[in-house]
């Protein structure tokens, strides 16, 4: 590994913003926030990751992914560590990862994390990513995945996804 620590990193981080989410491909893991850490000692590389969901069906994928692109590019000695706490929250999106969202016809989060108690709350006033319209309806509070819900937009008709605050 090289000795300069500080470019490592950045080296390192370059190869992550190469994993994507399976269930969001134009996402990185960069972009969805959940490398919570890069800790280079001696002869091993850890990767420390929150998943957007405990149980997360994707996140064996992203191990594996996370390693294959490290171990392709020199980083033999890597290990994965999934870590709970703190919880992910949609607050960890960065904006680019936000607007990547919209432009694949997903509406990324508005505002801030609300928490569990989301569930019972009235559903968001969403704009349409195809119209703009706001005059949409929340189908689900599920959508194609537990992190998305279902909406619809009552001027085009077209189903959407809506990436939820939590």
């Amino acid at each position: 590994m090289v000795k300069d620590q500080a470019s490592e990193k950045q080296n390192i981080y370059k190869l992550l913003e190469q994993v994507c989410d399976p269930e969001i491909p134009v996402l990185s893991i960069l972009d969805l926030g959940i490398v919570r850490d890069v800790i280079l000692k001696e002869n091993l590389l850890e990767i420390v990751i929150t998943p957007t969901y405990t149980g997360c069906p994707a996140m064996d994928m992203i191990e594996v992914e996370i390693k294959a692109i490290l171990q392709g590019n020199g980083y033999e000695k890597t290990i994965v560590k999934t870590i709970l706490s703190p919880a992910w929250t949609t607050d960890w999106l960065t904006e680019s990862g936000k607007e990547k969202l919209l432009a694949y016809g997903i509406v990324p989060p508005k505002g801030k994390a609300k928490g569990k108690r989301a569930l019972f709350a009235d559903a968001d006033e969403i704009a349409c990513p195809q119209c703009n319209s706001e005059n949409t309806e929340m189908i689900s509070q599920f959508g194609s995945t537990a992190c998305k819900a279902q909406y619809r937009c009552k001027d085009c008709q077209e189903p959407f996804d809506y990436f939820k605050c939590h």
